[in-house]
């Protein structure tokens, strides 16, 4: 593994250098010039916050193509019914602090430090970084937020006080967009996201869909 000066912001090519299980490099810092110069390299963070940073590019890589978007019987009912309604950017620090607060089964703490998430906010206040906010009878019970690279979009976190809020949430996103979205980077794998459709492709897929949108933003 690689590790990185703070003083510099650069990483490995993720494209030469395979890490170690998907780690790249650890160490640096989280300031808003590394956080966005790494996603367009295919890199994000992930570690507990009272250890070094981890930076990551696994291979392969879990994704969603919007076209394969699988929607189930139960959960076409429960949008038909309209019992959630959905913004964007409305309110990217209460989802990204609701990400960061949730309780989620078998961990016993969050991987979303203030300082990243600061570091996150300030994206999203330079239009780099956006939320979707589920919302049920006026108060906000679910939504997500990611990065967005030019047709892609790379998710972070999501969040849900009731039941079917964040799932909703996703799906809307994916079938308003998927005619502008060209994949949904979901990092790691998941039996939530699988179900809805996505799946494993080759590193070197992904980066090159991931470089193709960098040239063309």
């Amino acid at each position: 593994m690689v590790r990185l000066d703070e003083n510099e912001i650069s990483f490995p090519d993720p494209e030469l250098y395979d890490g170690h299980e998907g780690i790249i490099a650890y160490g640096g810092d989280l300031s808003v010039e590394r956080l966005w110069f790494a996603y367009q390299l295919g890199i994000f963070p992930w570690y507990n916050p009272d250890e070094e940073i981890l930076w990551w590019c696994p291979d392969p890589r879990f994704v969603l193509f919007p076209y394969e978007l699988k929607v189930s019987k139960s959960m076409r009912k429960i949008l038909d019914k309209e019992i959630f309604s959905f913004t964007e950017n409305q309110n990217f620090r209460e989802v990204i602090k609701n990400c960061q607060r949730i309780n989620r089964r078998g961990q016993s703490g969050t991987w979303l430090s203030d300082e990243l998430m600061e570091s996150f906010i300030q994206l999203h206040e330079y239009g780099l970084a956006k939320s979707i906010e589920v919302w049920q009878d006026g108060k906000l019970v679910g939504g997500f937020y990611g990065i967005q690279i030019g047709q892609v979009f790379c998710g972070e976190s999501m969040f849900a006080k009731v039941s079917n809020a964040s799932k909703a949430g996703f799906i809307h996103f994916v079938e308003s967009n998927k005619d502008t979205l060209e994949l949904i980077d979901c990092q790691s794998h998941t039996d939530h996201l699988k179900s809805l459709g996505a799946k494993m492709i080759p590193k070197r897929e992904f980066l090159k869909t991931l470089h193709t949108n960098n040239e063309r933003k």
